[in-house]
């Protein structure tokens, strides 16, 4: 039963700090923004939070956007995406993103002799 006890404390303790560091961003305003729409559909806007987050966008509506955002993350390090959005789709850039590994060379080389060896069937 002891353990039961102990064991409850903890969770509770976990549950409380949870909820605490969620509160400052539960009850985070907006500090500073701008934001200007025009008539031909072109935007831009911009705001910042009082926790920290920063955020920043202009384009086309319907057509093409290029922003950014920032904020903190839990283990303190800072987080910074910018990003274009068109035909293209979304392309995302942030040091923090996965990247795919090199092209192996045997597989570049393979490529190359493709593009420079075109395949004519005989009929």
């Amino acid at each position: 039963m002891h353990k039961f006890f102990v064991l409850a404390v903890i969770v509770v303790a976990v549950a409380v700090s949870v909820a605490s560091a969620d509160s400052e961003d539960a009850h985070a305003e907006i500090v500073r923004l701008v934001n200007d729409i025009q008539k031909d559909g072109k935007y831009s806007y911009n705001y910042e939070t009082s926790n920290g987050i920063t955020v920043q966008e202009e384009g086309i509506a319907g057509q093409a956007v290029k922003g950014g955002f920032a904020y903190q993350s839990p283990e303190h390090e800072l987080i910074q995406v910018s990003y274009t959005a068109d035909a293209s789709g979304f392309q995302p850039i942030g040091s923090h993103l996965p990247t795919p590994p090199p092209i192996p060379l045997a597989i570049l080389k393979s490529l190359e002799y493709s593009r420079t060896h075109h395949y004519q069937p005989e009929y």
